[in-house]
């Protein structure tokens, strides 16, 4: 009987004391939902969405969402400042809010190349195809990315180009495409090889915005890999000037892209007669080239580089 008035006495002490905490923690939990709803819309609030977009801009929806820009929407770890049209226009709401007023959103039209640049690498600047353009030729001339691409009406799908290669890069680099010309040429006009193969738009470390192999070589060996070496008798111009010491890259009037013809009269520009005037330097012929073997080539096969002879014979 002692035992029973015991628990009856805990029992309804017990019940208070949890109705208590459960009290407690539906007003902690009301205090939160409160102050959300008094709380002034964040600015991660005024996005809004592509599909909001669409409401008004269906043509231009349809077009864009055929791009590679929709891939944004998917974009879960940049949140909304990184995902479909307000990635570039900036967000929404006060735009929809105002009836479509244009000056509270982002819009490129009537901006400068800087100002549409530095919008569009603020996702792009960070890729190693971009990283240097702020260095870039392009730029410091003036040419922003809008020159080049359109997100919305690109007549190249892969790059959103404004036009198709190399019409595109002749618009303004004029002489390129009179020496694509030439009969001898880099096949660019045929579409077996593109302007971007060699050279990379958007800038390099390099001069002529040229690529480069990771090696540090130049991009010429991507596909004249037998030139490359490392030889054990290397030919000092090859590897100091590069290629375009003796060869014409975009295209000539000579065989085999040179810049001079006959072949000896090149060679001649370096390895001159006089022992004077290349005291130290590269030696000159030992043999009349009036009268016989006009192409040093003939002899010196391996010009480009030798592991056998050190006049390049073989």
């Amino acid at each position: 009987m002692r035992e029973f008035k015991v628990r009856s006495v805990h029992l309804p002490a017990i019940v208070c004391l949890l109705t208590a905490m459960l009290s407690t923690s539906s007003t902690a939990q009301e205090k939160p939902s409160q102050s959300l709803a008094t709380a002034p819309p964040s600015e991660t609030s005024k996005y809004l969405g592509s599909e909001t977009c669409k409401t008004c801009h269906e043509e231009i929806y349809n077009g864009w969402e055929k791009t590679p820009h929709w891939k944004t929407t998917l974009n879960t770890k940049g949140g909304p400042s990184k995902q479909g049209c307000e990635g570039c226009h900036g967000p929404g709401a006060d735009h929809v809010a105002g009836g479509g007023d244009k000056t509270k959103i982002f819009v490129f039209e009537g901006k400068s190349r800087q100002e549409t640049s530095a919008r569009c690498l603020t996702c792009h600047g960070e890729a190693h195809e971009q990283s240097h353009f702020a260095q870039s030729a392009h730029s410091s001339s003036d040419v922003g990315c809008l020159d080049c691409h359109s997100p919305h009406h690109a007549k190249e799908k892969e790059f959103l180009l404004v036009q198709e290669q190399p019409q595109l890069c002749y618009g303004c680099h004029t002489s390129a495409k009179a020496d694509f010309a030439k009969p001898y040429h880099h096949r660019v006009n045929e579409g077996l090889v593109q302007c971007v193969d060699c050279h990379n738009p958007h800038g390099t470390e390099t001069v002529r915005q040229l690529r480069s192999l990771p090696s540090g070589d130049f991009i010429c060996y991507k596909c004249h890999v037998d030139k490359q070496g490392p030889f054990v008798y290397e030919h000092v111009p090859v590897k100091t000037e590069g290629c375009t010491r003796c060869h014409s890259p975009h295209g000539s009037t000579n065989p085999k892209l040179l810049n001079v013809m006959p072949v000896n009269m090149l060679c001649l520009q370096c390895h001159t007669f006089s022992t004077q005037l290349t005291a130290g330097g590269p030696i000159g012929p030992a043999h009349n080239q009036s009268a016989k073997y006009q192409a040093c080539t003939m002899c010196h096969t391996q010009i480009h580089g030798s592991n056998f002879s050190n006049v390049f014979f073989k």
